[in-house]
């Protein structure tokens, strides 16, 4: 079980968390050079999560507006049709 586990880290536990922690340090003193907050960070994740969803609803509706729009004049042309075929023979 050891083994599968190192090998989906690709390390022992132990040097992927220093790694982890030192490659941490470095991006946080980088990003905190450029006037970056992790707040920041987290706040532009939610503002853009919450655009994708609103998004993703607006051309939901909008998809349905079209299949109502088409549907209108489709199901009744397909009815008369339908009806016009039921006194034909095969």
């Amino acid at each position: 079980m050891s083994d599968r586990f190192q090998r989906l880290l690709g390390d022992s536990p132990a040097r992927l968390l220093l790694r982890l922690v030192i490659l941490s340090l470095v991006v946080g003193v980088v990003l905190a050079a450029l006037g970056v907050e992790p707040y920041d960070i987290v706040a532009s994740a939610m503002r853009f999560a919450n655009r994708i969803w609103s998004m993703g609803f607006d051309a939901v509706d909008r998809v349905w507006r079209y299949f109502l729009l088409g549907a209108v004049v489709v199901v009744p042309v397909w009815l008369v049709l339908r009806l016009l075929n039921v006194g034909r023979t095969r």
